[in-house]
């Protein structure tokens, strides 16, 4: 008995072996709506033999109770969990299954057929080394087909299976699955999409999914189950690339170990190698390189590891190792495909968070050049991009970051943005290269510096920002404030909304994406002009809370004063000097602050002026009591 055990126990011990060292094939199933996909994953995990007793059983009584398959297994239930889904017929969100044969690992992705749902198809899509396109043999290529097809190929998914569905429906026909596919390969030589491989098939009746149908005998290519478990997936050729490992922890267990732990996305990397670590370009040679299970002469794409250095160097998470001899580019400027994927829209001069890798910085999204047409494919001018469009814009950070372009790399190419308010990602892009200028355009190191300048005037510099309604007072207030602080011998300068846009700002309009600009430009202006030691005061609507954080991030801690000149809205209105809400009320003014588009009042601000309690004179009193507590407390007192 005990050398059956044993026996067992061996055989159980080889197998959990074997299954360790399979490789593992991430795949994505696209098409459009209620072409089958969902039906396509349930079958797979049907006959791989992946389902156990009771999900067997339940799948075998949620199908009779739906009934939509006259009594037979109903495999899309597998996999459409959400409510909503088993409701509508149609999948939503993304739904990640795993299953396994004798010869591979794989992780499908069941991405959603709907536009709406595009960002989802997105996130799927995003690591996928294969994906299977589904198309209803009766409808053909349809708008969704081609969309699918162009965020594949955007995406660097270089295989893709033209899975012809529900040939049953239309008794098998060669002639239907040569048309389809002739179709394709017109639209595939539109886009980069190197491999289609296409497999004639009925997922509902299994034909051609693992087993080759007899009623398809004019086909004689691979079944699908036997094209996943054979094709050549993208770590071959990230394998042979150059190496690549961004940091993700400095591991100090204790005082005589420093490693710096990471996953290993392209290229090997050998006990004894040089390396680069980037940004900041020190060099020196890999003296460990340590896993759980014990030190490693050498490591391997998509392995986890600890690497030890024969130097003593300044790394952080988010650095990155890089071969010596084939280090990644480093830049703070490019050019990007950019994924939008929240419900507001990407707003050019806006500051969002760019993560990379473990790298995450703060990022200025430039003009857009065009976005995509996806049906299409045509560029299209394009001032933003609202949800699920895709476009090519510039991109600032605000610090070097290493990186490779998305169609060398994927990990170190591709990016998430990030809303700097709520932490929502909002978008994804893919990286082409770094702009010229970022490599070309520097730093000039100046001998006088704001200090300086600050103490020839004899003040603090600082930024007072008022913001409010139209019809606020804010004009007012600011202009018997700078008379006050002039009176008193300070130095500065009044940036007045309706003034600026004279000039500076006299190629913008009163759109959402233009008036983020529009404060980019004032916040950047008002920055030098604290450079040079003045006070600058800033009057404008301001509307969006995001923008004024931005313009306060610009200057130093304790220079930014934000005063919010409160008015209600049916004051403002009753007042409206230039008789603007009048004109915004019969519609003869698009986008209005107040009427329709949104006012965000600040949250907590330096001063809050009630403007029905006080007069403007007593508000410009207030600001400057407040502004001269200020300079007492960094000058010890008043200075004239």
């Amino acid at each position: 008995m005990a050398h059956v055990s044993n026996l067992i126990a061996e055989d159980i011990e080889q197998y959990l072996e074997a299954h360790q060292h399979k490789g593992l094939l991430r795949f994505i199933t696209c098409g459009s709506v209620d072409d089958g996909k969902s039906t396509l994953i349930g079958r797979l995990l049907y006959e791989s033999k992946m389902l156990f007793a009771d999900q067997l059983a339940a799948l075998e009584a949620d199908s009779k109770k739906v009934g939509t398959q006259g009594g037979a297994l109903d495999f899309a239930l597998l996999v459409d969990g959400l409510a909503a889904e088993r409701e509508q017929g149609i999948t939503i969100d993304v739904a990640y299954r795993f299953f396994s044969t004798d010869r591979r690992k794989f992780i499908v992705a069941d991405t959603p057929g709907h536009e709406q749902y595009n960002r989802n198809m997105v996130t799927g899509a995003s690591t996928a080394d294969v994906a299977i396109l589904i198309v209803d043999a009766r409808k053909g290529l349809l708008t969704q087909t081609r969309r699918h097809s162009y965020i594949v190929s955007l995406l660097g998914i270089r295989h893709v299976v033209l899975a012809i569905n529900k040939l049953d429906l239309v008794d098998y026909s060669k002639d239907v699955f040569d048309r389809i596919v002739d179709e394709y390969r017109a639209l595939a030589a539109q886009t980069s999409i190197a491999h289609v491989v296409a497999i004639p098939m009925s997922a509902l009746n299994g034909d051609n999914v693992t087993v080759p149908s007899e009623r398809t005998r004019w086909y004689h290519g691979p079944t699908l189950m036997a094209y996943l478990e054979t094709v050549e997936i993208g770590d071959d050729a990230a394998q042979s690339g150059a190496f690549r490992m961004p940091v993700q922890w400095v591991n100090r267990p204790n005082a005589d170990f420093r490693g710096f732990s990471g996953r290993v996305v392209g290229g090997t990397l050998r006990r004894g190698a040089r390396v680069r670590v980037l940004p900041s370009g020190r060099e020196s040679t890999v003296e460990r390189i340590v896993t759980f299970d014990g030190d490693l002469e050498q490591a391997v794409t998509g392995q986890s590891i600890t690497v030890t250095l024969t130097d003593e160097i300044d790394i952080s998470r988010g650095d990155m190792l890089c071969a010596a001899d084939a280090p990644a580019s480093v830049a703070d400027q490019f050019e990007a495909n950019v994924v939008w994927m929240s419900d507001e829209p990407m707003l050019p001069g806006r500051k969002y968070l760019m993560k990379l890798g473990a790298k995450t910085v703060g990022l200025s999204i430039g003009p857009l050049k065009y976005k995509v047409n996806v049906n299409t494919m045509e560029r299209l001018p394009a001032k933003t991009l609202e949800l699920n469009e895709i476009g090519v814009c510039n991109l600032h950070v605000d610090q070097g970051i290493a990186f490779d372009a998305y169609q060398e790399n994927r990990d170190t190419g591709g990016f998430i943005i990030i809303d700097r308010l709520s932490n929502a990602t909002v978008g994804a892009g893919m990286l082409h290269f770094a702009l010229r200028r970022s490599q070309n355009v520097h730093w000039q190191a100046l001998e006088i510096n704001k200090d300086a300048r600050a103490r020839l005037k004899g003040q603090t510099p600082a930024v007072v920002w008022l913001t409010g309604l139209s019809g606020a007072g804010k004009s007012t207030i600011a202009n018997l404030v700078e008379k006050k602080l002039h009176a008193l011998g300070r130095h500065t300068y009044l940036l007045d909304g309706d003034n600026v846009r004279h000039g500076l700002c006299m190629d913008l309009g009163f759109t959402e994406v233009d008036r983020v600009e529009n404060i980019r430009r004032v916040g950047e202006v008002a920055k030098l002009m604290v450079d040079a030691g003045l006070i600058a005061l800033v009057s404008f609507i301001s509307p969006f809370r995001a923008e004024r954080e931005t313009a306060r991030g610009l200057v130093a801690d304790g220079e930014f004063v934000e005063v919010f000149v409160d008015t209600p809205l049916a004051v403002a209105e009753r007042r409206d000097p230039k008789g603007l809400y009048k004109k915004a009320r019969r519609g003869e003014l698009k986008n209005f602050t107040g009427i329709d588009s949104a006012y965000e009042p600040p949250e907590n601000p330096e001063l809050h002026i009630d403007t029905t309690k006080l007069t403007p004179e007593e508000a410009a009193e207030k600001i400057v009591a407040y502004l001269c507590e200020d300079q007492r407390r960094d000058s010890g007192g008043v200075r004239s």
